[in-house]
């Protein structure tokens, strides 16, 4: 008895009503309204939903609550007051977006792009042997830098720019290197170096130094072992067969060196002319040679591994030559081609600017990336393009796709004899107008092999040029002692195998009235100072800094 009617209680809260609940308890509005046991209100035929019935049902009335089947909030979410509210939330957030990326990419294109260092102030250029003796021998060197960094601070110089300090012969301005990874005893040791490498970032500062990959020194070990066959050097240098007429070499053609005469010179132990774009102490490498490309950049790589901030890559437009050895075209076709003997007498197509020149640069470039990855350590890279046409030159900025040079070095208005102001804005339209586009322009009114500025065109002008200098878009470049407005020195005995128009501006710094203009207590110095050193010196153009 007591089991049939736990059965009939049980089948009875089973079909209370005939209501879905799918195992959720019904909210508590619904708890209340249920009637007692007994009310007509418990027949099945009132239940809100049936199981069995095929009618759709009938919300109204009803509000949403937790735990509601999803096919129950389907048929809510259906309803105008649900779904626009929904909608509009919906395309605001679109539109929010869309405004969100709009002004991002506005702001960005509008606003003012972070300058790198080399972008952030001037550049100082020095030539080392000239700027400060600590040793007294009469020669600059590298403590004496690092002894006036002080001063070059107060310029508010951000990159000092050091030519070349490699050890080499005398020959050409020590353009000609023995050992690209020592430094020359004149200028000191490689711990000189990177005290003042440590000194000068100490400062805030960053340092740029000199690389000539053209040409080495006869005097370099890879040529000594060039001309005697050993090896992969056999090949580093450029060699090729020559006759003799009468005890005179004929060279293999009528390229000429940039000092004049053949560029060919006949070499006793090898029996074979080697090719010189320079002196004949210079022999040219063989870039197409890759054994060379790698021990070049293996040079490269050791320099930025000691922590310099970048590199001006000089020559870069000699680095190949044509492989052909045809003969050079003559300007003037009828003059006897056995009187052709001065380098301007030639157009120079097969011998600068050669398919694959840039190819090499490009390499370079590369190099530089690799050791940029660091934050804030962005390797800088320049190249002097002097002499070379504003096509050509703009050619060093690199593709739109392939980075060369982050600037090729500027030297039009070194170039101008004469001052106007037309001929001055032909200079800077000419380089805006060129430069390709997105790319960062550079300024330069002097430099080691240049004319200074008083010398070509009077004290007048020092001031002006100095000031249009650092007031152009771009970095602007400035040699030691044209912040004072030194000249040339007037001097017929040199006591030096240059050639004497490079040398009158490389005179010593003028620091003071001092003996010597305060460069050197030595009793004689590498050059002599300038007469002009009682009144032109830092002492009185910038007496706070001295």
């Amino acid at each position: 008895m007591a089991e049939d009617e736990s059965k009939r209680d049980s089948l009875q809260m089973n079909r209370k009503g005939g209501q879905i609940n799918n195992g959720f308890v019904q909210n508590e509005d619904n708890l209340e309204q249920d009637p007692d046991p007994g009310s007509s209100q418990d027949n099945p035929q009132h239940s809100t939903v049936r199981i069995d019935d095929s009618r759709e049902p009938s919300f109204q009335g009803m509000r949403p609550y937790a735990g509601m089947p999803k096919e129950v909030l389907f048929q809510f979410s259906g309803q105008a007051r649900y779904r626009l509210p929904r909608e509009i939330l919906f395309w605001l957030t679109i539109a929010s977006v869309l405004v969100l990326i709009g002004a991002t990419i506005t702001i960005i294109v509008i606003s003012p792009k972070c300058l790198d260092w080399w972008q952030q102030g001037p550049m100082y250029q020095i030539y080392p042997r000239s700027f400060k003796d600590s040793n007294k021998d009469g020669n600059g060197d590298l403590k004496g830098i690092q002894d006036k960094l002080d001063y070059i601070t107060t310029l508010n110089v951000k990159t000092i720019w050091i030519t070349s300090f490699y050890k080499s012969s005398l020959k050409d301005f020590r353009h000609g290197i023995e050992d690209f990874r020592e430094i020359d005893p004149i200028f000191g040791t490689m711990k000189d170096f990177e005290n003042l490498l440590a000194a000068i970032h100490d400062k805030g500062l960053k340092l740029i130094i000199d690389f000539i990959p053209n040409h080495t020194s006869d005097n370099h070990t890879w040529f000594q072992l060039s001309r005697t066959r050993v090896g992969k050097y056999t090949d580093y240098y450029i060699w090729h067969d020559c006759t003799h007429e009468d005890g005179t070499t004929i060279p293999p053609n009528n390229w000429l060196s940039v000092y004049g005469n053949s560029s060919w010179h006949f070499d006793e132990v090898r029996n074979q002319c080697y090719f010189h774009q320079f002196t004949k102490e210079q022999p040219d490498l063989n870039f197409r040679n890759p054994d060379v490309q790698e021990e070049v950049n293996e040079i490269i790589q050791f320099w930025l591994a000691k922590g310099v901030d970048g590199f001006s890559f000089d020559a870069v437009r000699f680095l190949l030559e044509a492989t052909h050895l045809r003969d050079e075209i003559q300007v003037n076709k009828t003059q006897i081609p056995d009187t052709v003997t001065h380098y301007s007498e030639l157009y120079h197509d097969f011998t600068t600017t050669q398919v694959g020149m840039h190819n090499i640069a490009q390499g370079f470039r590369q190099i530089m990336d690799q050791y940029s990855r660091e934050p804030g350590r962005y390797r800088f890279m320049g190249i002097e393009a002097y002499a070379e046409s504003i096509d050509r030159t703009m050619l060093y900025y690199g593709l739109p796709f392939i980075q060369e040079a982050d600037f090729p070095f500027n030297h039009y208005l070194t170039m101008l004899d004469t001052l106007s102001g037309n001929n001055v804005y032909e200079v800077i339209t000419s380089w805006m107008e060129n430069m390709p586009e997105g790319k960062w322009p550079n300024w330069m009114i002097g430099g080691p092999d240049i004319s200074r500025l008083t010398s070509r065109l009077g004290n007048a002008y020092v001031n002006v040029m100095n000031m249009l200098l650092f007031t152009l878009p771009g970095t602007p470049i400035t040699y030691y002692g044209e912040e004072i407005g030194m000249g040339n020195i007037l001097a017929s005995d040199l006591n030096e195998s240059y050639d004497i128009n490079t040398l009158l501006s490389k005179s010593p710094m003028q620091w003071d009235n001092s003996s010597n203009a305060g460069f050197s207590e030595a009793n004689h110095t590498w050059l002599p100072t300038s007469s002009d050193y009682h009144t032109v010196n830092v002492e009185v153009n910038f007496p706070c800094s001295f």
